[in-house]
């Protein structure tokens, strides 16, 4: 049975089946992949390490832990071996937005920010990792990054006082200042929220506005517990987040590097090499496109 049936199979028992049926159906998917493509935490490591992260990296890792299947352990397992490859020396980031959808809609719906309690959206992984010791999160109302390891108050000092979410002198701008490594883990190119950093920066580049005109008052709470509001410029509704041509360019540089482990499909990308392929791409006019006004919202998190 290939990924792809596989895939194709669970979609369409999403869809037309009993509930119960249909979680019979994903634990037979479970039991045959921990048949034939079982792996475990030191299988993550090795392929981790010949995929090129090393001790000392600092690694900003996008995960799907429901496409781990077959792996022997649970996030916890995944997170230390996120940690033992980068090792005492290294940082571990890990994107913990609050929403789905778009910033905008989501500050419309006038949430309050907290930092200690306020649940990531961006998959099972990170909401374990935020919570694990020695771990601490960004204070940002939208856009916030939890990060372990030897860099983490240089790397989410000030995110607060950030009047966009992913500038220069953010987590994701500090990702480029110190040569950093963005890991894909089961998860596509448009989970890159690096890829925000980049556009804020290219912006005056582009033939399209990135951020919006307006500010938007952000509540957030800090560990003192304290309310504080921030005016934000949150990313355009009208952006479409189509990576294809950036994928494209990264793979003609020979910049994309890619393995698997099990069935999970493993990337790992330069920021470095990522932004001069964005800025390449955006001289060409090819970086960023607009979606059409009467498209349906995207469900790409922004």
């Amino acid at each position: 049975m290939t990924s792809a049936i596989t895939t194709r199979l669970t979609t369409v028992a999403s869809r037309a089946l009993p509930p119960g049926v249909k979680r019979r159906l994903k634990q037979l998917v479970r039991a045959y992949h921990r048949m034939f493509f079982a792996f475990t935490p030191a299988d993550l490591n090795s392929a981790l390490r010949h995929l090129g992260v090393d001790p000392g990296d600092v690694l900003m890792v996008h995960s799907a832990f429901d496409r781990f299947l077959g792996f022997q352990g649970g996030p916890v397992d995944v997170i230390r071996a996120l940690q033992e490859v980068v090792g005492a020396g290294g940082t571990l980031m890990m994107p913990t937005i609050p929403f789905r959808g778009t910033a905008v809609e989501y500050a419309l719906s006038d949430p309050v920010f907290d930092v200690r309690q306020t649940v990531s959206r961006m998959g099972l992984i990170t909401e374990v990792f935020r919570r694990a010791p020695g771990v601490v999160r960004s204070i940002h109302p939208t856009h916030s990054v939890a990060v372990w390891g030897s860099r983490t108050e240089a790397i989410i000092g000030g995110h607060e006082h950030a009047e966009t979410p992913c500038g220069r002198g953010t987590p994701y701008g500090r990702l480029l200042e110190y040569d950093g490594k963005i890991l894909l883990a089961g998860v596509p190119a448009n989970t890159m929220t690096f890829c925000y950093f980049v556009a804020e920066d290219l912006e005056p580049r582009l033939k399209l506005p990135v951020l919006t005109r307006e500010t938007y008052p952000m509540r957030w709470k800090g560990a003192d517990g304290i309310v504080q509001v921030t005016n934000l410029r949150l990313f355009s509704l009208h952006l479409d987040h189509d990576l294809s041509p950036l994928v494209g360019e990264l793979k003609r540089r020979e910049a994309w590097r890619e393995r698997r482990v099990g069935r999970v499909r493993l990337v790992l990308l330069r920021a470095r090499e990522v932004y001069d392929a964005a800025l390449a791409l955006a001289d060409r006019g090819m970086f960023l496109r607009e979606r059409p006004i009467h498209a349906a919202p995207s469900t790409s998190r922004s």
